[in-house]
Protein backbone atom coordinates (compact mmCIF):
# COMPACT_ATOMS: atom_id res chain seq x y z
CA UNK A 1 0.00 0.00 0.00
CA UNK A 2 1.51 3.32 -1.10
CA UNK A 3 -1.39 5.74 -0.63
CA UNK A 4 -4.53 5.58 1.48
CA UNK A 5 -7.60 7.68 2.27
CA UNK A 6 -9.31 8.04 5.65
CA UNK A 7 -12.71 6.29 5.52
CA UNK A 8 -13.85 6.93 9.12
CA UNK A 9 -15.06 10.26 10.60
CA UNK A 10 -11.74 11.01 12.33
CA UNK A 11 -8.66 8.81 12.54
CA UNK A 12 -6.34 9.15 15.57
CA UNK A 13 -2.68 9.46 14.63
CA UNK A 14 -0.23 8.39 17.33
CA UNK A 15 3.40 9.16 18.05
CA UNK A 16 4.25 5.44 18.23
CA UNK A 17 2.51 2.31 16.87
CA UNK A 18 0.60 1.54 20.06
CA UNK A 19 -2.91 2.50 21.15
CA UNK A 20 -1.54 3.62 24.51
CA UNK A 21 0.82 6.15 22.97
CA UNK A 22 0.12 9.87 22.62
CA UNK A 23 -2.38 11.01 19.99
CA UNK A 24 -0.56 13.76 18.13
CA UNK A 25 -3.08 14.39 15.37
CA UNK A 26 -6.37 13.42 13.81
CA UNK A 27 -7.04 12.93 10.12
CA UNK A 28 -10.53 13.70 8.88
CA UNK A 29 -12.72 11.72 6.51
CA UNK A 30 -11.45 11.96 2.94
CA UNK A 31 -7.94 13.15 3.76
CA UNK A 32 -5.15 11.29 1.96
CA UNK A 33 -1.86 9.92 3.27
CA UNK A 34 1.29 8.40 1.87
CA UNK A 35 2.25 5.17 3.61
CA UNK A 36 5.88 5.29 4.71
CA UNK A 37 6.23 1.91 6.41
CA UNK A 38 4.31 -0.82 8.19
CA UNK A 39 4.67 -2.53 11.55
CA UNK A 40 2.99 -5.92 11.92
CA UNK A 41 -0.38 -6.39 10.18
CA UNK A 42 -2.06 -3.47 11.98
CA UNK A 43 0.05 -0.31 12.07
CA UNK A 44 1.00 2.10 9.28
CA UNK A 45 3.37 5.03 9.49
CA UNK A 46 1.87 7.73 7.29
CA UNK A 47 2.52 11.24 6.05
CA UNK A 48 -0.58 13.33 5.38
CA UNK A 49 -0.42 14.93 1.96
CA UNK A 50 -2.02 18.24 2.94
CA UNK A 51 0.55 19.14 5.61
CA UNK A 52 3.31 16.47 5.53
CA UNK A 53 2.65 15.56 9.18
CA UNK A 54 3.80 12.07 10.14
CA UNK A 55 2.55 9.54 12.65
CA UNK A 56 1.10 6.09 13.13
CA UNK A 57 -2.45 4.87 12.57
CA UNK A 58 -4.12 1.51 12.09
CA UNK A 59 -4.97 0.23 8.64
CA UNK A 60 -8.58 -0.27 9.81
CA UNK A 61 -9.07 3.51 9.49
CA UNK A 62 -8.05 3.89 5.84
CA UNK A 63 -8.61 2.40 2.40
CA UNK A 64 -5.98 1.97 -0.28
CA UNK A 65 -6.07 4.39 -3.23
CA UNK A 66 -3.89 4.86 -6.28
CA UNK A 67 -1.46 7.69 -6.92
CA UNK A 68 -3.79 9.45 -9.36
CA UNK A 69 -6.53 9.66 -6.72
CA UNK A 70 -4.04 10.78 -4.07
CA UNK A 71 -2.81 13.65 -6.22
CA UNK A 72 -6.22 14.88 -7.37
CA UNK A 73 -7.18 18.17 -5.72
CA UNK A 74 -10.30 18.08 -3.56
CA UNK A 75 -12.40 21.24 -3.72
CA UNK A 76 -15.37 20.36 -1.52
CA UNK A 77 -15.44 19.95 2.25
CA UNK A 78 -18.26 19.28 4.71
CA UNK A 79 -19.59 22.53 6.19
CA UNK A 80 -21.78 21.38 9.11
CA UNK A 81 -20.33 20.62 12.53
CA UNK A 82 -21.47 17.01 12.08
CA UNK A 83 -23.16 15.62 8.99
CA UNK A 84 -24.33 12.21 7.79
CA UNK A 85 -22.68 10.50 4.85
CA UNK A 86 -23.43 7.08 3.36
CA UNK A 87 -20.33 5.09 2.42
CA UNK A 88 -20.93 1.76 0.73
CA UNK A 89 -24.40 1.65 2.28
CA UNK A 90 -23.20 2.46 5.82
CA UNK A 91 -24.03 5.74 7.54
CA UNK A 92 -21.19 7.76 9.13
CA UNK A 93 -21.28 11.12 10.91
CA UNK A 94 -18.38 13.20 9.65
CA UNK A 95 -17.04 16.44 11.15
CA UNK A 96 -16.80 19.86 9.57
CA UNK A 97 -13.76 20.21 7.32
CA UNK A 98 -13.88 16.60 6.13
CA UNK A 99 -12.77 16.25 2.52
CA UNK A 100 -15.27 15.09 -0.09
CA UNK A 101 -13.18 13.70 -2.95
CA UNK A 102 -14.58 13.38 -6.46
CA UNK A 103 -17.91 14.88 -5.34
CA UNK A 104 -20.38 15.64 -8.13
CA UNK A 105 -23.89 16.63 -7.14
CA UNK A 106 -24.45 14.28 -4.17
CA UNK A 107 -22.15 11.39 -5.13
CA UNK A 108 -18.44 10.83 -4.89
CA UNK A 109 -15.78 8.14 -4.55
CA UNK A 110 -13.06 7.15 -2.11
CA UNK A 111 -10.87 5.09 -4.35
CA UNK A 112 -13.06 2.12 -5.29
CA UNK A 113 -15.73 2.94 -2.70
CA UNK A 114 -18.75 5.08 -3.49
CA UNK A 115 -20.42 7.52 -1.13
CA UNK A 116 -23.46 9.79 -1.05
CA UNK A 117 -23.55 13.14 0.70
CA UNK A 118 -26.46 15.57 0.65
CA UNK A 119 -25.33 17.82 3.51
CA UNK A 120 -24.02 21.36 3.31
CA UNK A 121 -20.68 21.79 1.55
CA UNK A 122 -18.31 24.62 0.76
CA UNK A 123 -16.05 24.90 -2.24
CA UNK A 124 -12.86 25.84 -0.49
CA UNK A 125 -11.44 27.48 -3.60
CA UNK A 126 -14.37 29.88 -3.96
CA UNK A 127 -14.98 31.21 -0.43
CA UNK A 128 -14.45 34.91 0.17
CA UNK A 129 -11.64 35.90 2.48
CA UNK A 130 -13.38 38.42 4.73
CA UNK A 131 -14.44 38.85 8.36
CA UNK A 132 -18.05 37.82 7.74
CA UNK A 133 -17.02 34.52 6.16
CA UNK A 134 -14.39 33.93 8.83
CA UNK A 135 -16.94 34.34 11.63
CA UNK A 136 -19.38 32.00 9.88
CA UNK A 137 -16.70 29.31 9.86
CA UNK A 138 -15.09 29.96 13.25
CA UNK A 139 -17.90 30.83 15.68
CA UNK A 140 -19.93 27.58 15.46
CA UNK A 141 -16.96 25.91 17.20
CA UNK A 142 -17.41 28.00 20.36
CA UNK A 143 -17.22 25.86 23.53
CA UNK A 144 -15.75 22.85 21.71
CA UNK A 145 -13.49 21.15 24.31
CA UNK A 146 -9.72 21.26 24.09
CA UNK A 147 -8.12 17.98 23.04
CA UNK A 148 -4.42 17.56 22.38
CA UNK A 149 -4.06 16.44 18.76
CA UNK A 150 -7.76 17.00 18.01
CA UNK A 151 -9.20 18.53 14.86
CA UNK A 152 -12.97 18.16 15.33
CA UNK A 153 -15.69 20.10 17.22
CA UNK A 154 -15.80 17.19 19.69
CA UNK A 155 -12.20 17.93 20.70
CA UNK A 156 -9.62 20.26 19.17
CA UNK A 157 -6.27 21.86 19.97
CA UNK A 158 -5.22 25.39 19.08
CA UNK A 159 -3.40 24.67 15.82
CA UNK A 160 -5.88 21.96 14.80
CA UNK A 161 -8.61 24.57 15.08
CA UNK A 162 -6.84 27.15 12.93
CA UNK A 163 -5.83 24.48 10.43
CA UNK A 164 -9.40 23.26 9.82
CA UNK A 165 -10.84 26.80 9.65
CA UNK A 166 -8.31 27.84 7.03
CA UNK A 167 -8.63 24.55 5.17
CA UNK A 168 -12.22 25.49 4.41
CA UNK A 169 -10.96 28.73 2.85
CA UNK A 170 -8.53 26.94 0.56
CA UNK A 171 -5.43 27.59 2.68
CA UNK A 172 -3.53 24.47 3.74
CA UNK A 173 -1.54 25.17 6.89
CA UNK A 174 1.06 22.98 8.60
CA UNK A 175 -0.12 21.09 11.68
CA UNK A 176 1.69 22.69 14.64
CA UNK A 177 1.59 26.30 15.86
CA UNK A 178 5.34 26.85 15.47
CA UNK A 179 5.11 25.67 11.86
CA UNK A 180 2.09 27.85 11.13
CA UNK A 181 4.06 30.84 12.45
CA UNK A 182 6.30 30.56 9.40
CA UNK A 183 3.45 30.83 6.88
CA UNK A 184 2.11 33.89 5.07
CA UNK A 185 3.39 37.45 5.47
CA UNK A 186 4.84 39.00 8.60
CA UNK A 187 2.78 41.72 10.30
CA UNK A 188 5.35 43.61 12.30
CA UNK A 189 3.16 45.76 14.55
CA UNK A 190 -0.07 44.91 16.36
CA UNK A 191 -1.67 48.17 15.21
CA UNK A 192 -1.25 46.94 11.61
CA UNK A 193 -3.01 43.63 12.29
CA UNK A 194 -6.33 42.84 10.63
CA UNK A 195 -9.20 40.42 11.35
CA UNK A 196 -8.27 37.01 9.97
CA UNK A 197 -4.59 37.30 10.83
CA UNK A 198 -3.10 34.40 12.76
CA UNK A 199 -1.57 35.42 16.08
CA UNK A 200 1.05 33.42 17.94
CA UNK A 201 2.14 33.30 21.57
CA UNK A 202 5.27 32.13 23.28
CA UNK A 203 6.44 30.54 26.49
CA UNK A 204 9.89 32.07 26.93
CA UNK A 205 11.41 31.25 23.52
CA UNK A 206 9.05 28.71 21.98
CA UNK A 207 5.76 29.38 20.21
CA UNK A 208 3.18 27.35 22.10
CA UNK A 209 -0.20 28.74 21.06
CA UNK A 210 -2.13 30.27 18.17
CA UNK A 211 -5.50 31.78 17.41
CA UNK A 212 -7.37 33.90 14.88
CA UNK A 213 -7.72 37.65 15.26
CA UNK A 214 -11.28 38.96 15.15
CA UNK A 215 -12.48 42.55 15.14
CA UNK A 216 -12.59 44.78 18.25
CA UNK A 217 -9.31 43.43 19.66
CA UNK A 218 -10.64 39.92 20.11
CA UNK A 219 -9.12 36.51 19.47
CA UNK A 220 -10.94 33.23 18.90
CA UNK A 221 -8.84 30.26 19.94
CA UNK A 222 -8.83 26.81 21.54
CA UNK A 223 -7.69 27.28 25.12
CA UNK A 224 -9.46 24.93 27.52
CA UNK A 225 -12.27 25.21 24.98
CA UNK A 226 -12.85 27.27 21.87
CA UNK A 227 -13.47 30.76 23.22
CA UNK A 228 -13.21 34.47 22.52
CA UNK A 229 -10.82 36.54 24.63
CA UNK A 230 -9.39 40.06 24.48
CA UNK A 231 -6.02 40.75 22.88
CA UNK A 232 -3.66 43.71 22.61
CA UNK A 233 -0.03 44.27 21.67
CA UNK A 234 1.13 42.53 24.84
CA UNK A 235 -0.98 39.39 24.50
CA UNK A 236 -4.21 37.73 25.66
CA UNK A 237 -6.41 38.80 28.55
CA UNK A 238 -8.87 36.20 29.83
CA UNK A 239 -12.35 37.62 29.19
CA UNK A 240 -13.76 35.91 32.30
CA UNK A 241 -11.07 36.77 34.87
CA UNK A 242 -9.39 39.84 33.39
CA UNK A 243 -6.00 38.21 33.94
CA UNK A 244 -3.17 38.29 31.43
CA UNK A 245 -2.39 34.82 30.08
CA UNK A 246 -0.06 34.50 27.07
CA UNK A 247 2.41 36.98 25.54
CA UNK A 248 2.10 37.94 21.88
CA UNK A 249 5.05 36.72 19.81
CA UNK A 250 4.12 37.02 16.13
CA UNK A 251 1.39 37.91 13.65
CA UNK A 252 1.05 36.39 10.18
CA UNK A 253 -1.29 37.30 7.33
CA UNK A 254 -2.46 34.44 5.11
CA UNK A 255 -4.53 36.32 2.53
Amino acid sequence: MEYAVVNVPAAPVRRRPNHRKEMVNQLLFGEVVKVLKTKDPLWLKVRSLHDNYEGWLTRTLVAEVNEAFANTACSFVAAELLASITLEGKVLHIPVGSSLPMLENTKGTLGEMGYEFSGKTVNRHELKHDLIQLKELAEPWLNAPYLWGGRTPLGVDCSGYTQVIFKQMGIDLPRDAWQQAQEGKVVRKYKEAQPGDLVFFNNKEDIVHTGILLGNDQIIHASGKVRVDMIDKKGITDAATGKRTLSLKAIRRLW
